[in-house]
């Protein structure tokens, strides 16, 4: 799908696999993520925590984090409804008094696999960089993020 956009012609991404530039193939752009701080207001009944959202089928799958995200450890998290995509770049106030976001790290991500009770993700984050495990514990809606042995952080 093409539209004029002034001098300029703008395709869609349905377009931009099958299109080439200069003889090389111009592929799709990875699917990017976001891992936002996310502060409450005194006296709230949720602690600080951060949102990891990755952008997946339309909307941002989100994880809320109990901790922050640094080098070769594991943390406990909690699956939330998807959230939309705007939160990808988006730093500021949450509606219904929920407090405040701020980006502590975005990029983008590739999906190694995924099934309904577990991601593995390599990252490339301006902060986060390598693997990425998201998995379901057994018998509990917590959830696991665990990061590669080795990732590197900026």
């Amino acid at each position: 799908m093409f539209r004029r956009v002034g001098y300029f012609i703008q395709c869609g991404p349905d377009v931009l696999p099958a299109m080439s530039l200069l003889g090389r193939s111009v592929h799709p752009r990875m699917p990017r993520f976001v891992i936002l701080r996310h502060e409450f207001p005194s006296g709230h009944a949720r602690a600080l925590h951060w949102d990891l959202m990755f952008e997946h089928g339309g909307s941002l799958r989100t994880w809320a984090l109990s901790g922050e995200p640094l080098s070769a450890m594991e943390i406990e998290a909690e699956l939330l409804p998807d959230h939309r995509l705007a939160y990808l770049d988006y730093e500021g106030p949450v509606s219904g008094d929920r407090g405040s976001v701020s980006r502590w790290d975005w990029g983008e991500y590739q999906l190694e696999s995924a099934t309904a009770d577990a991601w593995q993700l390599v990252l490339h984050g301006t902060r986060l960089r390598g693997s990425m495990t998201v998995q379901k514990g057994v018998g509990s809606h917590f959830w696991r993020v665990s990061l590669g042995a080795a990732p590197t952080t900026g």
